[in-house]
């Protein structure tokens, strides 16, 4: 049988626009894997600057893909970020060091400014620093919220075994324990700290007051060497937000306060924003001090070479 001209004709121009269609789909599916970056965070103030970027599209407009998954659990982001699900996540210093010593290749690639605050119970006779003997403190033992304790007790000439140290890991749980009077004090982050200033419980002391970061954003050394321009571009849209808010009332980042880091509505009003400053290296007098306190307690061998963990070249 003889196929007529005219069907080849409409046979071959199915086909052009079948090819066509193709074409544009699987264009549109390819994405540089090497600008997506996948960072974990959780509730604190150092996220709010890569909230406001994302919802600013700081991010985009640079040129970068970021998934930021958030977690309620410093044990299932650690998880998450050695399996290597995350490219990079905020992390204190201790942890970074830890499990850098622990066989994770990671660095730190820059400083972070949220703070820890030293809280202390309405009844619970801790007016100053010097109230702390005999006390009892609540930790999360080899944790920065130890460290931080240890360094203000240190700081004011109180022997570590004068003060008695009740383990209880989660935030919240601490936090209820000294709203209940149950302990005299405890180290928290905001937007605990807000939390726990109402009826009357004190904030002792903040360890910006003494000078000190203790947290940052770290990177596998897989995801520097292959998303190295996106972790660049990454850092621009970083500073870009942090020009936002340092530049913008505290107000316009309510709806991001209450609905990212976890502040309740009821106390936005009252939060109080850290100082921060655009993307820097960490500061080697606050390594110093968790390297020496990490070898103390035996946590990174003695030989550990804490500043290992800083990676260059990838600031604005």
């Amino acid at each position: 049988m003889q196929i007529k001209p005219i069907y080849i004709l409409n046979m071959f121009f199915l086909v052009l626009l079948f090819g066509a269609c193709t074409n544009k789909s699987n264009k549109g599916a390819q994405i540089d894997s090497s600008f997506q970056l996948n960072i974990g965070v959780m509730s604190s103030m150092d996220y709010l600057p890569l909230a406001v970027a994302q919802e600013q599209g700081l991010f985009e407009a640079e040129g970068v893909s970021v998934a930021i998954n958030k977690f309620y659990s410093a044990n299932e982001r650690d998880a998450a970020f050695q399996s290597g699900n995350l490219d990079g996540t905020i992390l204190d210093y201790t942890g970074a060091a830890i499990q850098k010593a622990g066989g994770v290749k990671l660095k730190v690639t820059s400083q972070c400014d949220g703070t820890f605050v030293l809280v202390a119970g309405k009844d619970s006779g801790v007016n100053s620093v010097a109230d702390l003997s005999g006390k009892s403190l609540a930790v999360s033992r080899n944790t920065v919220i130890d460290f931080c304790t240890d360094l203000v007790l240190l700081e004011a000439n109180i022997a570590l075994d004068d003060v008695d140290k009740v383990e209880i890991n989660k935030i919240p749980l601490r936090l209820e324990m000294l709203r209940n009077g149950k302990i005299d004090a405890t180290m928290l982050p905001d937007p605990f700290v807000t939390i726990a200033l109402q009826n009357g419980n004190m904030n002792i002391i903040d360890i910006s007051e003494m000078g000190l970061h203790v947290t940052g954003i770290a990177f596998h050394d897989e995801a520097i060497a292959q998303k190295y321009e996106a972790i660049k571009s990454f850092y621009r849209a970083y500073n870009q937000a942090i020009d936002l808010i340092t530049t913008k009332p505290i107000t316009d980042f309510h709806a991001l306060l209450i609905a990212e880091v976890g502040v309740p509505k009821e106390l936005v009003g009252n939060i109080k924003l850290p100082n921060y400053t655009k993307a820097q290296l960490p500061q080697e007098k606050d390594l110093e001090r968790v390297a020496q306190w990490l070898k103390a307690k035996d946590l990174v061998p003695s030989n550990f070479d804490i500043n290992t963990l800083i990676a260059t070249g990838l600031l604005p």
